[in-house]
């Protein structure tokens, strides 16, 4: 996942913490995690998960935006859902169903 913070004071940043890796069992819904450890008075405006391809491809998944919602590619509507639907983008892990 990608996390843009707004309001970053110069020269420091906080950590975005997400798995190396995730099994997943076929048929199963699986949690990605992914989660922001702001410094003060940072503020996560929006998250986008991106699926890496064949030869280093990138499509993009959904958009966890604070100001214009949630927004899922065609492709995946119905198969991805936010994990702590209406809270902090802090928290950005997604269900892939």
């Amino acid at each position: 996942c990608r996390v843009v913070p707004c309001r970053v004071p110069a020269g420091r940043a906080g950590v975005v913490e997400v798995q190396p890796s995730v099994t997943a069992v076929l048929g199963q819904d699986v949690v990605l995690p992914c989660r922001y450890r702001a410094q003060e008075q940072e503020q996560v405006v929006q998250v986008t998960w991106l699926k890496r391809g064949p030869e280093g491809t990138r499509a993009r998944l959904a958009v966890l935006d604070r100001q214009h919602g949630e927004h899922v590619q065609e492709p995946y509507a119905g198969r991805v859902l936010r994990r702590a639907p209406g809270g902090e983008l802090e928290d950005g892990a997604i269900v892939l169903r």
